[in-house]
Parts: C-alpha cells; structure tokens; sequence
C-alpha cells in the first residue's frame, strides 16, 4: 500500500484511505433527510434515492471503495486566511466567491488523478474493474470518507481532518477488489458550535442537520430560480456558494495549502467589485469562466445572484450599486429584471431605517 500512497501524494491527494461497501446503517437517516424535503429542488437527490448507500448496486461487482481526498487552499493563501476571507464580507461592494471556486473546475483535476491512481494501482496488482468517481455521481462521499478514516463528519456535515480541517475535496473510486478497510478516526468537535452559529441564514437546524434550502451554497448554485425574498438579505455579498462555517471552524487553523497551480484564484474572482462582475456579457461570463465550476450556473444565475447582492449593499448605503443595477433593469431574463426590481427596492428601506 505505501507504493500506492506515494503514487496517490505524486498526483496531489494529499490521503487514500478504503472502505467498505456496507452502508446500510446509512440508509435511514438518508431517507429522513429526503423526506423532510431538505434537498430542495436538487430533485437528482431522490432519483437515486438507497443507490448512494448502495456502491455495489451503482457499480456492479464493486466490494471496496478507495477514497481520495486532494487539498484545494491557493499556494499563495497567507497564514491568516480566514481572516482575511471574513474581511471581505465587510465590504459589501466586493463579490464573494467560495475559495474552491475560484481556480480550475475540481471535478476535471480530481476525475483525470484518480483515473491516474488507478492505472497505478493496475500497474501494481493487475486489470481490475473500477470507476472513479467525484462529486459526480450518487455516491455519499462524505460518508466513505469518515468511513476510510479521512476524518470526521463535522456538525455542519463536512468532513474534518486533524491535520487539514475541511478545506479538502473527496474522491472514490469503486473498485472490484477486496481490500482491507482503512480505520475510522474519533470525532473531535466536542461541545463546538461555531459552524452552526455562524451560518447566515441558519441552514445547520442542529448538530449534522442541513437544510439546503436555506444553504447559500444551494441558493446561488443549484436552486434555478428566484430566490425567496426572505433569504435574500442574508447573503450578503456571497454570489457564488458560502464558506462561513468553514471560516469559522477551528480545525481550519490547520487547512492545507495545494501544491498544485489549478486551485489558484483566476483573475477576477477575488477582490473584484459587484458592479464590475455584474458588467459581464455573456461572453465574458463565458470566457473567464471556462473550465472552471461557475460556468456550470450560466450568465443568467450569475446575475441574478450578483443583482441580490448588489441589493444589500444598496440597502446598507452603496448609492454605487443602484447605477450597476439601472443598466439591467430591462434585462431579456425575466429572472433578472425580478432580482433587479427587489435590489432597486432595497435602497427605499435602507433610506427608511
């Protein structure tokens, strides 16, 4: 295994571990959480339904599951980071990007690494049958990562590490050989509630309790239409997912920095201004988003979320902010115009208070 584990650190994962495929004590509280409707619209989630817990039944023939995880913190992310990140949603003019947003599309790094580390591990002990998965497929990552030992499941349902925090993407993949598992680690959280009492909009209901629809990460990334009035103060200047409970999180004091140049924030999405990014064209949108994960949510997603953002600066006193919202007020995306309409209002109840 030590070669494997060398072979796996060459590629940029930063851990292996193995786990079973016997998940089924995973089931209900699965099935709990679907019933309650906490999924939102990712309607994906309820398709698969049991097949998450189920890695044999996605993958035919599969007996053990390698999981990965790679470090994702920019190499030049300085010491006091999450500082610094807390400074930005001081200053509400500036848009707000999830860090593992802002380089390379993780999906394509991960997927052609693992596929990498598999063929390694060909190499090794033979053909065997496998597929490699990321964030791509039902599969619950997070659970065989606790499971393997990449750590433990957060309260706010992130994986945490001693030695990395949470900071950290996960990968699999599902392999037709029977490999001894890897030992599950203690959890360490204790009688910590940072994550949950930092969350905007209160979307950790308790302890290991999520309700995407109120996530910020769901909101501006999968939810696909408007987004409820109510939530929409409490974002703040997030356009693009949330770290809050990350930042908050003492463990993170630990987070590693990638060695690898993909996860490095491209231009324009840090420290960038509201109103410049809500300038962007389509086009634009386009081109600097190219293989990177924004692309995914479209022009028009993006601009409905930078028009509620720039709406509670409006409402906080950026007169600046009205100027960048006038020039899409008639946009053609009735989704637009109707973000833009309620921004525009916030600048009367700012005036009011």
């Amino acid at each position: 295994m030590s070669r494997i584990e060398a072979l796996a650190r060459s590629l940029g994962f930063s851990q292996i571990g193995v786990a079973g495929v016997d998940l089924s004590s995973a089931e209900e509280g699965l099935m709990h959480w679907l019933a309650q409707g906490f999924h939102g619209e990712m309607g994906y989630m309820a398709t698969h339904g049991l097949k998450r817990a189920r890695p044999a039944e996605l993958v035919p023939g599969t007996v053990s599951v390698i999981t990965a995880r790679m470090d994702y913190l920019p190499r030049n992310t300085q010491g006091d980071w999450q500082r610094i990140e807390f400074d930005r949603l001081r200053r509400p003019e500036e848009g707000v990007v999830s860090m593992y947003a802002r380089g390379r599309d993780y999906h394509k790094v991960l997927r052609s690494r693992l596929q990498k580390l598999a063929d390694g591990i060909a190499a090794e002990v033979g053909p065997f049958g496998h597929r490699v998965f990321t964030d791509s497929a039902p599969v619950l990552e997070a659970e065989l990562a606790a499971r393997s030992g990449q750590g433990w499941r957060g309260k706010h349902t992130l994986v945490l590490n001693r030695e990395a925090g949470s900071m950290f993407f996960l990968g699999e993949i599902y392999v037709d050989l029977a490999l001894p598992p890897s030992e599950p680690v203690s959890p360490h959280c204790g009688s910590c509630s940072a994550c949950i009492d930092v969350c905007p909009t209160g979307a950790i209901i308790g302890p290991h309790r999520l309700d995407a629809r109120r996530c910020i990460s769901y909101l501006t990334i999968e939810h696909p239409g408007a987004i409820p009035e109510s939530l929409r103060p409490l974002m703040g200047n997030r356009i693009y997912g949330c770290d809050d409970c990350q930042l908050a999180c003492p463990w993170n004091k630990f987070a590693v920095r990638s060695e690898l140049p993909d996860f490095d924030a491209r231009e324009g999405l840090a420290g960038n201004s509201l109103a410049d990014l809500f300038a962007w064209s389509e086009e634009e949108f386009l081109r600097r988003t190219e293989g990177g994960p924004i692309r995914r949510i479209g022009h028009e997603r993006w601009l409905r979320n930078i028009a509620v953002a720039l709406g509670n600066a409006l409402r906080g006193g950026d007169e600046s902010a009205r100027a960048a919202l006038m020039s899409r007020a008639q946009d053609a995306s009735a989704l637009v115009r109707e973000h833009v309409a309620w921004a525009l209002s916030q600048g009367d109840r700012g005036a009011s208070r």
